[in-house]
């Protein structure tokens, strides 16, 4: 089912700028970015993108910054932070909005602000709590002290197609561990990250403390290469994180990744199939058409249920509702770009001359009032070969492969058969067999008769090519936090 896409709600038509020290900046060294709407194909907004310049400026800005932040009380930066996430709260319909401004997700799907607040509420917590230990010294009476430090400045790279939702995993425990931000969002999708830059100040946060400047790759490549970077966390495809890694070499400055996926959803014969059709779909070409690295792109069915899970998926599929992506009764909009429109259909194109599967449903750019937007028609092909193309590489796109199965050692063997390990879904009714697939599977994080419903208290990170290091959780306070010990003599 299809509705019209139409002009979303007037952005304001002063230049998007940079927010450097508390203030927001309009004149770069970098060049500026036409935004486009990708519901439309229509410009939407004018970015001001950061060069060396800007970057330089961010990163001194969050030095003066951090001294100040370290320089308050925890109950004092514990209560700063809960007022953000007190701001955030009173502003999530304007940041779900902003996030449809940014790449075309449909506002049925554009609640990751719901998760900055429940990020910033929970790490907030961990400000005033103890974070290192003492310890006994063997064959001494000194006073020995394991601590954990802030790093002092770190730069957050984020991806366009979740902003809010690295800016909550990432930004949230930065700032409980004591550091200061540089935020890049991507020049494709800035706008919420910025406003929650100025919600930050709003809330009494020390300007400069979180910096959001949105560049392109030449801003990016001088943040990571920048001295003043203590260590940086991206989230992003791999073939971009080789570059980060590299330049971030030049200073040895660490780096957190989190990157692509080609997860697994394995049926077992004992799911129940309606769940698991909807499930399937919505964490597959559905989800931000298909534009996330949680998303499950190879369904694996068993042999037995196989016809009777594909009748009822595809069925979803059929009747989900395109369109315009602020009508909330949209489930399905564009992809991002008229570049990855002709990549997609690229992939489509090949499967097909390939043989890799059979096609379903879908395969074609939309047509009639949608033709102006980047709509591709949510596309699944069945009887995929594990070993092709298709279901291999990671095609960012709304498209899936169903694979068949015919045992559980089979199903462990086809999920962890992929270069990549972000997520596994595991769909069956039988405890043991979740516990003990679980444990096989290859991928930091597996989610048993649900969708991928990442939060704070947990850790979420990859195996493999899907990166390394984690947000979320104790671990992810940890990874923006550096350890020292102190040893004093006793004597």
């Amino acid at each position: 089912m299809t509705s019209s896409a139409t002009a979303p709600p007037q952005l304001s038509g002063d230049p998007v700028g940079l927010l450097i020290g508390g203030e927001r900046v309009t004149a770069s060294s970098g060049p500026s970015h036409q935004h486009i709407y990708p519901a439309t194909g229509a410009p939407n907004a004018t970015v001001v993108l950061a060069g060396a310049a800007e970057i330089d400026r961010a990163v001194t800005s969050a030095w003066e910054a951090h001294r100040h932040w370290m320089s308050l009380t925890v109950d004092r930066r514990r209560d700063l932070l809960i007022d953000v996430a007190d701001a955030v709260h009173d502003s999530l319909d304007e940041l779900a909005a902003l996030n449809v401004h940014d790449y075309a997700v449909p506002i049925s799907f554009a609640g990751t602000a719901l998760l900055l607040e429940r990020f910033l509420r929970h790490f907030a917590g961990y400000v005033d709590k103890p974070h290192g230990l003492s310890t006994p010294v063997t064959g001494s009476f000194d006073v020995n002290l394991v601590e954990r430090e802030p790093y002092g400045v770190v730069g957050v790279i984020t991806p366009w197609n979740g902003a809010l939702a690295v800016t909550a995993s990432c930004v949230a425990p930065a700032l409980a561990a004591g550091n200061a931000v540089v935020l890049k969002p991507s020049e494709l999708a800035p706008l919420a990250a910025l406003r929650f830059g100025e919600l930050c100040l709003d809330a009494g946060l020390p300007p400069g403390l979180v910096n959001v400047v949105p560049a392109g790759p030449d801003g990016g490549d001088a943040l990571v290469r920048h001295r003043g970077i203590r260590k940086i966390h991206f989230t992003g495809g791999d073939a971009t994180a080789r570059k980060v890694l590299q330049a971030a070499a030049t200073n040895l400055t660490p780096v957190v990744t989190e990157l692509g996926g080609k997860s697994a959803n394995i049926i077992f014969d004992d799911a129940d199939l309606d769940a698991a059709a909807m499930l399937s779909a919505h964490q597959g070409p559905l989800m931000q058409s298909g534009q996330s690295c949680a998303c499950a792109s190879r369904v694996l069915v068993h042999d037995s249920v196989y016809d009777a899970f594909v009748d009822r998926f595809v069925g979803i599929i059929g009747a989900a509702k395109v369109g315009d992506p602020f009508d909330p009764q949209v489930v399905f909009g564009p992809v991002i770009s008229h570049p990855a429109t002709d990549r997609i259909l690229a992939t489509i194109h090949e499967a097909v001359a390939d043989g890799a599967g059979e096609l379903l449903i879908g395969g074609k750019r939309m047509a009639g009032e949608l033709a102006h937007g980047y709509y591709i028609e949510p596309t699944v092909f069945g009887g995929v070969d594990n070993a092709s193309a298709l279901a291999q590489t990671e095609t960012f796109g709304p498209v899936l492969s169903i694979i068949r199965f015919r045992d559980e050692t089979e199903a462990v063997r086809i999920a962890n058969d992929t270069p990549y390990g972000l997520n596994a879904f595991v769909q069956t009714s039988d405890l043991t067999r979740a516990h003990r697939v679980a444990r096989q599977l290859e991928a930091g994080s597996v989610w048993v008769n649900q969708f991928s419903d990442i939060a704070p208290q947990g850790p979420y990170g990859g195996y493999k090519q899907s990166g390394f290091g984690r947000t979320g959780g104790l671990a992810g306070l940890h990874e923006f936090m550096q350890i020292k010990n102190i040893r004093i003599a006793m004597r």
